[in-house]
């Protein structure tokens, strides 16, 4: 339980994250306030209502706000805003969803970080468990509110996606199987354009870690073994690997997968995976391993990750026009996962990117680009920097302010046999409500033409 007598209980944001720490916080009798800067969906506005919550929108009223004893931030909000400096000049302790949630459950924590992979690695797990009979629920940035979710289920066990936003609000919450799948240039615009502040951020997750607890880690990823060898971790530690051979862990060898923990082998060809691809086979490994950290039977987690299916708007296909597959990336909102989906594809690319730049370095991409893309669409309020980056080898650059438009100027550049990925490498906010709604948008639009 939250040990504290604070008893006055300001949530900033009212979002799936803010609505079910405003829910979960009622259900324990605290009196509780949201306030949204913005406007409130009607279907949150309506769950507040019908749990006799007061709320606000279209700004924050600094007299309900700041005599508060406690803040939960929705992880959207910057800590540069006017109100949360007023807080924290008031020293309001601010703390977020996952912080206040986890200490009403003593459920078993399965916890996922990384700029790249978490979604697709968090819902395999899920799906893992589930099918292994566990009484599971799947919650942070995917699926319900995990606050809600307490509020109103007893799951025996979470597995749940954290972002850096997430993890900035921690402090005292603990996962039982942490698991940091990469770490690459993401959000700085957040973190000062700063990037160990970044990487010190994901890192949060280790911060509590027992000897009891595990922490599944890429040891091909530079900044995380450099990380960790920097801190003193006392956990047990399980790396996975496409090459380094470790006596715990996972590796790839003669194309399979070897999960080795307490020398009990599990081996499964990477040909028999659901999902393709070398980012999947890293998000694979850390499914695989977490499952024999749980003990489940190795039949379980073969058959889990030859069946998973895979995301919504991550590497998605959508429909072939005359001999011209369409692929939603919509979730590619960073350089690095645009890279994977790049390296991914075996034919000529017309790629769509663009949209608000979180301080991208697009150099990584040039090699990729060079030999595989022959067309670059600019979906975005400002494209300089992507002509900038590209402009001098391809062939082609033509700039959109639209979905509709981007669609219809790629299906023109493509021919039978090629391939248009939308793989945006930024975020979404300049034209669209959310990747969601971006990766929705351009499948409808491909379904038009």
């Amino acid at each position: 339980m939250l040990k504290t007598n604070k008893n006055r209980i300001v949530i900033l944001g009212a979002g799936e994250s803010g609505v079910g720490s405003a829910i979960l916080a009622k259900s324990k009798n605290f009196e509780v306030f949201v306030s949204d800067n913005g406007s409130i969906s009607q279907k949150y506005k309506d769950l507040l209502i019908n749990n006799d919550i007061d709320w606000e929108e279209g700004g924050h009223t600094e007299i309900f706000i700041l005599n508060a004893d406690l803040i939960i931030k929705s992880p959207g909000i910057p800590e540069n805003v006017p109100i949360i400096k007023k807080i924290v000049d008031k020293k309001i302790k601010i703390i977020s969803e996952i912080e206040f949630a986890g200490s009403y459950t003593n459920a078993k924590m399965i916890c996922v970080t990384g700029s790249n992979g978490k979604t697709t690695t968090t819902l395999m797990i899920y799906h893992l468990l589930k099918k292994a009979g566990l009484n599971v629920g799947v919650a942070g940035n995917v699926g319900k509110s995990f606050a809600l979710q307490v509020a109103q289920n007893s799951f025996n066990y979470y597995v749940v996606e954290l972002s850096s936003f997430q993890l900035d609000g921690m402090y005292e919450f603990k996962p039982d199987v942490a698991i940091i799948m990469n770490i690459t240039p993401d959000h700085l615009n957040r973190y000062d354009n700063v990037f160990q502040n970044y990487v010190n951020s994901k890192f949060r997750i280790t911060q509590n870690l027992t000897p009891n607890d595990y922490l599944i880690y890429c040891s091909d990823d530079e900044v995380v073994t450099n990380g960790l060898n920097k801190r003193n971790i006392n956990t047990n530690k399980l790396p996975f690997s496409l090459s380094n051979k470790d006596e715990n862990g996972a590796y790839v060898e003669n194309n399979n997968i070897i999960i080795n923990m307490t020398n009990n082998n599990f081996i499964m060809s990477i040909q028999d995976l659901a999902l393709q691809g070398k980012h999947n086979t890293y998000n694979s490994m850390a499914a695989g391993l977490t499952g024999k950290v749980l003990k489940i039977r190795k039949e379980i987690i073969r058959e889990s990750l030859a069946d998973f299916q895979g995301v919504e708007h991550r590497l998605e296909p959508v429909i072939k026009v005359h001999g011209i597959e369409f692929i939603n990336d919509s979730k590619a909102t960073n350089v690095n996962s645009t890279w994977y989906a790049l390296e991914t594809m075996t034919k000529p690319i017309v790629w769509i990117v663009g949209g608000i730049d979180k301080g991208n370095d697009y150099s990584i991409l040039t090699d990729l680009v060079k030999s595989k893309v022959k067309a670059i669409v600019c979906l975005g309020v400002d494209n300089k920097k992507i002509h900038k980056a590209f402009s001098e080898f391809a062939e082609t650059i033509v700039d959109t302010s639209s979905v509709e438009e981007a669609v219809s100027a790629a299906y023109y550049l493509a021919e039978k046999g090629e391939v248009v990925l939308l793989s945006p490498a930024c975020a979404s906010f300049d034209l669209f409500d959310n990747y969601e709604d971006r990766g929705r948008k351009f499948k409808n639009s491909v379904r038009d033409l």
